[in-house]
């Protein structure tokens, strides 16, 4: 009721100018990672079916994406889908799959995607998916591939260990194989054998997390090493502008040290 009222009143769209205005004044994270956790408690917290949240999730999804657009972020990943989430009650994997698959195709066709140079890459493994969403995600990718003004990573069926144990896979083989000498296996070997591998920027500077959940959960283990990590009491469907540039302030105001 409150913030109704002074979204009314104009209230927040005052602070989100001012807030604005102030984060643009200084250099903002090149590469801003969301997890984006709540959408089944803020439905719940309703008296809604919780494919209802993720519905309304996926809505904030575009809404954030222009805002950060229009903020100038280069690279942004989000969290879409885990392999642990894939375990859920079959009823609510079906819609969140019918919404990734939804999505895909909203955001092949979207003006800001095509207008910005948006190049749209998909981490995780899509062979775990059904096929019409695995193939609307490919299409997703091929309408983009060409873009190199901002990049857009979809982590869906992802996990971050298995990402490593995907990586460790492959050197192995390319060892085994006499391609890859063991002497040559270092951080940048390692990293180039990730999902993440050809994404300019891959390392987060910033990392997101909605719904007051102080964790990680598995998401970009490797790449998030010396992220700055913002957890925000906030569950998904409800995060605004504000928000986000609130996170971003913090950001701003660390002193990042990269372990020095």
């Amino acid at each position: 009721m409150l913030r109704s009222l002074l979204t009314y009143l104009g209230v927040y769209w005052i602070y989100e100018r001012w807030l604005y205005h102030m984060v643009s004044q200084k250099p903002l994270p090149k590469h801003v990672a969301l997890i984006l956790d709540g959408n089944r408690r803020w439905a719940m917290k309703r008296g809604w079916p919780s494919w209802l949240g993720h519905r309304f999730g996926a809505d904030k999804v575009e809404e954030i994406l222009s805002k950060m657009l229009k903020l100038g972020i280069k690279t942004v990943t989000l969290y879409v889908l885990s392999t642990e989430n894939l375990r859920r009650r079959p009823e609510e994997v079906a819609e969140l799959l019918r919404l990734i698959r939804e999505r895909a195709e909203r955001l092949r066709n979207s003006p800001d995607i095509h207008k910005n140079k948006v190049r749209v890459k998909v981490i995780g493994r899509k062979e775990f998916l059904p096929e019409d969403v695995a193939s609307a995600l490919t299409k997703l990718e091929e309408a983009t591939k060409n873009y190199d003004k901002h990049f857009l990573n979809l982590a869906v069926a992802y996990g971050g260990r298995l990402e490593i144990l995907d990586a460790v896979r492959t050197i192995a083989s390319e060892v085994k194989s006499g391609f890859l000498d063991l002497d040559q296996i270092n951080e940048q070997t390692f990293e180039k054998h990730l999902y993440t591998g050809d994404v300019p920027n891959a390392e987060p500077d910033l990392v997101i997390r909605t719904s007051g959940e102080a964790r990680i959960s598995n998401f970009l283990l490797w790449q998030s090493a010396y992220s700055e990590l913002v957890f925000q009491d906030v569950y998904f469907p409800d995060f605004r502008m504000i928000d986000l540039l609130r996170a971003v302030r913090t950001y701003q105001h660390r002193e990042r040290r990269f372990g020095l």
